[in-house]
């Protein structure tokens, strides 16, 4: 079932960064994409970039996109504008640097930061930009619940995630009335490359869950959408945790 909105004009146009990501994959799987939609995958890796395009659906290209390298960004949107009006965009570049290699090696600790952080609000401000003056579009940021209330065990990954909601939640009030939308996504932990060797934590999910429900978000006009749905209530449990109690979460 295509979840784009009727009457564009255009084939529809999406946008991938970080587009080798499990999740904004199966995202993308999910949408119900028509067979003209045309697929921008942007990431580092280009032979995996092919290798994904083959498994979607309609025109996919790929670009070279580096969430770190922030002076490209503006000049990349630029670009990907030029080529017609952008649809939608799935924000969903990162990667997860253990809490003790991020201790050990501050380097480690800012690529964290910029990539799952810095780099989504240059390339999702040089966005909202582009659709607010085109008045339509949609806006997917991946955020997590490691933003409700960062734990010792991986606060760095945390707080960049805490800075990202914010982030987000701040985007969707400026657009407000603009005609685009952003909505935000918040899952557990999520079974996959990037947690490979990590035992399971409780209410764990998997991209293709994170993406079915991505797109029941996108069908219902939410805002927000917690993965699984429970986690909503979790989150504002954890909230709630006495101080000393929260430091004793081991993981």
């Amino acid at each position: 079932m295509n979840i784009l909105p009727n009457g564009l004009g255009h084939p529809p146009r999406i946008l991938l960064l970080g587009g080798t990501s499990e999740i904004g994959l199966a995202i993308l799987a999910s949408l119900g994409l028509p067979a003209d939609a045309e697929v921008i995958l942007a990431g580092r890796d280009e032979q995996r970039l092919a290798a994904a395009g083959k498994e979607l659906p309609g025109r996919v290209q790929t670009l070279s996109y580096d969430a770190m390298e922030i002076s490209r960004h503006q000049a990349l949107v630029d670009a990907i504008f030029a080529g017609g009006p952008l649809d939608m965009v799935i924000s969903a570049a990162g990667i997860l640097v253990p809490q003790e290699e991020a201790e050990r090696d501050v380097q480690r600790a800012a690529e964290m930061v910029e990539t799952n952080f810095t780099g989504h609000v240059t390339s999702l401000l040089a966005v909202a930009a582009r659709m607010r003056a085109q008045g339509h579009g949609t806006i997917v940021v991946l955020s997590s619940v490691a933003a409700v209330r960062p734990r010792k065990a991986n606060f760095v990954y945390g707080a960049a995630k805490a800075g990202l909601d914010a982030f987000a939640r701040g985007l969707t009030d400026s657009l407000h009335g603009t005609g685009v939308r952003v909505l935000l996504v918040r899952p557990g932990f999520v079974t996959g490359r990037m947690t490979a060797g990590m035992p399971p934590a409780p209410l764990a999910s998997t991209p293709e869950q994170v993406g079915a429900a991505t797109a029941a978000a996108l069908r219902g006009r939410k805002a927000a959408v917690w993965i699984p749905a429970s986690l909503a209530g979790l989150a504002l449990a954890l909230r709630l945790v006495p101080r000393p109690l929260w430091r004793r979460v081991s993981r």
